[in-house]
């Protein structure tokens, strides 16, 4: 009888063993369980098959894992809501061991050697985001960590835990023009100084400027005010780019007096990062 019991604790334990050894993706260094459909994933879980990997399914950010603790959608055509990792952080490698990192466009865990580079001083190509982190944008083929605010717009700006790292970064700005336009901005500002900021999101840019929502132009004394009231409604302001339309050029319009030819400027997302610019015209 001993005997038999312990030949039935045995083939417990063995059958126990092989379900584990199944489910691969909860072991350290197997990453998450790939996939090309959902059947082939757990309760929960949906499949990323642009990723070929299941993901985890949500309804808020508390509901995932710390490897991917960010709750959206899965992409621009499919509103479901899953669980997503942050590029640049160490996360992944925490969770699944060295060498994984977060893809930059699919945002599941990846240990694949050609995920880009998250680091800043990493080589990236083209302009915006592209391979680099989040919060990062690529400047002349290096990953750079966008520029620090110092300006007294910033200093005086009393909303700053509005700012963060999640929302639309902004990263670069330069002046367009600079003409006199007293039927645009009036008689007692009347240099109308274009500047062109250029901002990439994580999420789809809107189809029109008016739908800038929590978009903030905030003058020297630290007062924000509107963000899309400073871009006009006329073609050529407001650019959408990118598969995901997350990349856009944004002209905003500034109205000076005749005499100025510098302006000091703030500009920020709900959410992301403060923008200084020294605006000379």
């Amino acid at each position: 009888m001993q005997l038999r019991k312990t030949m039935w604790m045995l083939t417990a334990l063995s059958a126990m063993s092989l379900m584990m050894t199944a489910c691969g993706g909860d072991d350290e260094g197997s990453g998450p369980t790939t996939c090309t459909s959902d059947a082939q994933c757990g309760e929960d879980e949906i499949c990323n098959t642009t990723a070929g990997a299941c993901v985890q399914t949500c309804d808020q950010a508390s509901d995932c894992p710390d490897s991917a603790k960010n709750c959206e959608a899965l992409s621009t055509t499919n509103t479901q809501k899953v669980c997503k990792c942050t590029v640049g952080t160490s996360f992944c490698a925490d969770e699944y061991g060295e060498g994984f990192t977060c893809s930059a466009s699919t945002r599941v865990c990846t240990d694949d050697d050609s995920n880009p580079n998250p680091n800043p001083g990493g080589s990236c190509s083209g302009e915006a985001q592209s391979s680099c982190a989040y919060g990062q944008f690529c400047n002349s083929g290096t990953c750079a960590a966008v520029p620090t605010p110092t300006c007294e717009n910033y200093q005086n700006f009393s909303g700053k835990s509005q700012l963060g790292t999640t929302g639309t970064i902004i990263y670069s700005a330069e002046v367009v023009s600079s003409d006199t336009d007293a039927t645009f901005c009036g008689a007692a500002n009347p240099q109308r100084v274009k500047v062109a900021l250029s901002a990439y999101s994580s999420t789809p840019f809107p189809a029109t400027k008016d739908q800038l929502n929590g978009f903030f132009y905030v003058i020297v004394n630290g007062t924000p005010t509107s963000g899309a009231g400073t871009v006009s409604a006329s073609s050529g302001n407001y650019t959408v780019t990118g598969a995901n339309r997350e990349n856009a050029e944004i002209i905003v319009n500034l109205c000076r007096p005749s005499n100025s030819n510098t302006t000091s400027t703030g500009f920020y997302f709900t959410s992301g990062n403060f923008f200084c610019y020294q605006a000379n015209h």
